[in-house]
């Protein structure tokens, strides 16, 4: 399989099948630094411990890897990832670094489970 069926912005089955870790909603302020840009700031849209999707209103270049950083609900991180995909204003960050930030992205994607877990049990 390869890495770009994994940010895919499509959310049918097959396509969930596909991703490595399951995804999560998660509404928050993004600030990418890409190289040669000024600061590129957008909303985020969902998260995975591999991988962050963001509305962007400012075009950052696909293959090129970036500066994140963004308020979890764990606590701030700032983590590098590569501009994987782009669909309209949507693009799709795979995380490329292994660090304290992956351990509380990892955090918030368990506790984001069991809250829309719970939030879905109960509609």
């Amino acid at each position: 399989m390869g890495l770009s069926g994994q940010l895919g912005t499509g959310y049918g089955k097959e396509a969930m099948d596909a991703r490595r870790h399951p995804r999560y909603r998660l509404e928050t302020e993004i600030c990418i630094y890409p190289r040669n840009v000024p600061v590129v700031r957008g909303h985020t849209v969902d998260i995975s411990e591999s991988g962050i999707s963001a509305l962007l209103r400012i075009e950052v270049p696909l293959g090129e890897v970036v500066r994140l950083q963004l308020k979890l609900p764990l606590g701030d991180v700032e983590v590098h990832a590569l501009v994987r995909q782009r669909n309209a204003f949507r693009y799709g960050f795979q995380f490329v670094e292994s660090s304290s930030a992956q351990e509380v992205i990892g955090r918030t994607c368990r506790q984001l489970a069991l809250e829309q877990s719970l939030a879905n049990n109960v509609l």
